[in-house]
């Protein structure tokens, strides 16, 4: 049986390296054989294209696309376009592409940054071993409050 194949494209703006990080935990915590081929883009912008070469020309099943807005209006301009890009990728291929971007406004400081990037590169690559070798963990998990990057939010419960 040969590897999964995931791909993990980041970018040179964002000011910590979580694309090593999201290796590191796609490797260690997959139930099976997988295969990471990582890229870097200079910024959000190039994430679509490399999320969508990685998935047609390197046969990957599914991308984490890794990248850190700043905190201009402009910068929140530009994230907005790559999402949308990613998620036109997405509909192209028929493919998850997970997008981890972490603004950098969400913080109050550079040590919560850091957490807040560390935090959410490591649950959402674990979200894509889930959606790749187990869909159904994600069904029960459905209307939990899950976050990435931060405490859950509390579950309500439907009358």
């Amino acid at each position: 049986m040969s590897a999964a194949r995931i791909g993990v494209v980041d970018t040179m703006f964002s000011r910590a390296d979580m694309g090593s990080l999201c290796v590191k935990t796609l490797k260690e915590y997959a139930p099976k054989p997988v295969e990471v081929l990582r890229r870097t883009v200079p910024g959000v912008k190039d994430l679509p294209v490399a999320a969508k070469k990685l998935l047609e020309e390197e046969k990957c099943e599914i991308v984490l696309a890794l990248g850190m807005p700043g905190k201009e209006e402009i910068d929140k301009i530009c994230a907005h376009e790559a999402s949308q890009g990613i998620i036109h990728v997405q509909l192209l291929t028929n493919r998850h592409i997970i997008e981890v971007f972490v603004h950098e406004d969400e913080a109050k400081d550079g040590n919560d940054l850091a957490q807040l990037m560390k935090n959410r590169a490591e649950k959402h690559a674990l979200n894509a071993l889930d959606l790749l070798f187990n869909p159904a963990s994600l069904i029960q998990r459905a209307g939990t409050g899950q976050r990435q990057g931060r405490e859950n939010a509390v579950s309500l419960q439907l009358i």
